[in-house]
C-alpha cells in the first residue's frame, strides 16, 4: 500500500484469504506499491493501472510480471498531482466503468493518453459535474444491469447518469464516504475473479 497507515492491510487480507481457501497470485515487494483503487479492468485481458503517489512504477512492473504469464496486458496510466501525496487520488477517483462500454469520467483531470486509450477501446463518456469533484462524483459503483450506486450529494452528476438510462441508487455519503475520501467503489473488495470461457 502506498499510504503508510494502510501498510498492514495486505497482511490481514492475505491471512483472511488463506482461511477462505482463496489463492494469492503473488505479493508486492518493496519498493513496489500498488493499490486496488488504481486498477480498472477494461476487459478480461487488459488492466489499466494508475501511476501516482499510491501505485508506483515498480509496483506496475511487478503487476506485469505476475499477470503477463496469464495473458493480461497491464497498461500504465499517469495520474495528476492533484492535492499531493497526502490526498487520496486513485485512478478510480477520475473514472468509473458503468457498463460494458460506458465510463463516468472527470475529464478535466484525466490524462490525455488515458482519454485516448478509452476512446480507442470504444468507451463512451459521461462527464461528472465539475462542481461535484470534491464530493467524489466520479466514484460510482456499477451493480450490473444498468444499476449504479452513487453518493446522494452529487445530484447533478446523478441526474446525468439517470438521463443516460441508468438506474441510480444513492446513499448519504457525508460521514461514511466523503469525510474519509472514499466513495462506493472504495467500500467494496472483490477478492476472486472468475474468467468465463
Amino acid at each position: 500500500m502506498g499510504k503508510p497507515e494502510r501498510q498492514d492491510e495486505a497482511r490481514h487480507h492475505a491471512a483472511l484469504y488463506r482461511t477462505l481457501g482463496i489463492p494469492a497470485l503473488g505479493e508486492m515487494q518493496a519498493p513496489g506499491m500498488a493499490e486496488a483503487g488504481d486498477m480498472v479492468w477494461l476487459d478480461e485481458k487488459t488492466l489499466l493501472v494508475g501511476r501516482g503517489y499510491r501505485t508506483n512504477t515498480a509496483g506496475i512492473e511487478q503487476l506485469r510480471a505476475l499477470l503477463g504469464p496469464k495473458g493480461v496486458e497491464v497498461i500504465s496510466a499517469p495520474l495528476p498531482h492533484g492535492g499531493g501525496p497526502a490526498v487520496c487520488l486513485h485512478l478510480m477517483s477520475l473514472m468509473s466503468l458503468l457498463g460494458q462500454q460506458t465510463v463516468l469520467v472527470d475529464l478535466e483531470w484525466l490524462a490525455v493518453e488515458t482519454t485516448e486509450l478509452l476512446r480507442e477501446h470504444g468507451y463512451r463518456f459521461i462527464e461528472i459535474d465539475a462542481s461535484e469533484r470534491a464530493t467524489l462524483a466520479c466514484n460510482v459503483l456499477s451493480l450490473g444491469g444498468g444499476g449504479l450506486l452513487a453518493l446522494a450529494e452529487n445530484a447533478k452528476t446523478n441526474e446525468r447518469l439517470h438521463a443516460a438510462g441508468f438506474d441510480v441508487r444513492t446513499f448519504p455519503g457525508s460521514e461514511v464516504a466523503i469525510n474519509g475520501g472514499g466513495g462506493p467503489t472504495c467500500l467494496t473488495r472483490p477478492v476472486l475473479r472468475e474468467v468465463r470461457k
